[in-house]
């Protein structure tokens, strides 16, 4: 079976790897709009975010609009795929696959009571 993605697990981020992988592909959403769907704070976003640019499952675009800045965050086609694997990971896990290969369903062993 293939291992939980560590980098992905993680509450918050799992959270932001589930929001934008909802969006359409090759949309994007504002910063304070994640900010606020998850309840974080900037700094806290912030930090996430970077762990998630630098593996590559993220891309982030900071513009100006006027004189404002203005933060896009997208998931990229190797975010998409990570999330995938670890969602079909987490999937098996609660199937009850993980350790249980060749047994029957139902069938128990002594000591499984």
């Amino acid at each position: 079976m293939a291992e939980l993605n560590s980098l992905i697990h993680q509450p918050t981020r799992l959270r932001i790897m589930a929001a934008l992988v909802s969006m359409s592909e090759g949309e994007r959403v504002d910063f304070g709009f994640l900010r606020d769907l998850l309840g974080l704070t900037d700094g806290n976003l912030s930090v996430h975010l970077q762990r998630l640019e630098e593996a590559g499952y993220i891309a982030v675009e900071k513009v100006f609009v006027g004189r404002r800045p203005k933060t896009w965050v997208q998931v990229t086609p190797a975010g998409r795929a990570a999330f995938a694997t670890h969602v079909d990971v987490l999937e098996e896990i609660v199937r009850g696959k993980e350790g249980h290969e060749g047994r029957d369903a139902g069938t128990r062993r002594k000591g499984d009571e």
